[in-house]
């Protein structure tokens, strides 16, 4: 049996737009069923949502089938979430608060079997199909894609030093905590925010490395794609709910 084919990590090498949606539900219908909608990718978090392993594995055999590649986010850059996640068949993993190329180079250990890295070894997990991709130790890496969220200045003074690092994929600016950071809680729409979203993916393009980030303002997402961001999360499953069910709502009530 075959290693699966990360679409996702493959559409960014070429240089593909890739369209997401946040996925915070910790849902595997909510998932399965936005899996359908013609999404490039799925973010299913754990970071700022109640998602544990159990559920994870519900998620990613919920989207299985779908048109989204998904790309769990640990709720840190911690060597033992990512290993639980990897283990239960996540091909693609977003990790959180990489200030440094130290940072970064201890993302990508993490998802690396020795001697490249200090992922714990097992061949018999969901990832290698429960032991049936014989080669899975080998090859892991060859499908595995590693991003990393840029979300402070200190982290943006080091982007290039963290895009630099060999194994990362792509580098994911977060602006509601880079407007933090910046001093405009709240306010990912502040001019100085602005500027800092539009340097960072300049940045990032002038060495050849991929930009991601997240809105849920249509007009927001065309405006980062247009400046180059290559790999853009649109919306969530929460915010289109919500959504629906107050214009619903309101319809009938006034």
């Amino acid at each position: 049996m075959d290693l699966p084919k990360n679409n996702f990590k493959h559409g960014l090498a070429r240089g593909e737009l890739q369209i997401g949606l946040w996925c915070s539900l910790c849902s595997n219908i909510a998932a399965e069923l936005v899996a359908y909608s013609g999404f490039d990718w799925l973010v299913l978090d754990t970071e700022h949502s109640p998602n544990e392993v159990p559920d994870l594995v519900q998620q990613l055999q919920a989207v299985a089938t779908g048109t989204a590649s998904a790309v769990v986010r640990p709720a840190w850059n911690d060597t033992v979430l990512i290993k639980r996640v990897l283990d239960i068949g996540a091909q693609s993993v977003l990790l959180p608060y990489v200030q440094n190329a130290e940072e970064a180079k201890r993302a990508v250990a993490a998802t690396r079997y020795p001697p490249r890295g200090v992922r714990g070894v097992t061949g018999s997990g969901r990832a290698a199909r429960y032991g049936r991709v014989a080669d899975y130790l080998k090859r892991a890496d060859e499908e595995l894609c590693v991003l990393v969220q840029a979300e402070t200045r200190q982290a943006l003074d080091n982007i290039e030093a963290i895009a630099a690092v060999e194994g990362v994929d792509g580098v994911f600016i977060g602006p509601s905590d880079l407007a933090a950071s910046l001093g405009h809680i709240g306010q990912p729409g502040h001019p100085v925010v602005q500027s800092a979203l539009k340097e960072a993916v300049d940045r990032l393009k002038a060495v050849g490395k991929p930009a991601g980030i997240l809105t849920a303002n249509a007009d927001e997402a065309r405006r980062y794609i247009e400046w180059g961001y290559l790999f853009v999360a649109v919306g969530s499953d929460i915010g289109l709910l919500a959504k629906g069910a107050d214009t619903l709502a309101k319809s009938f009530k006034g």
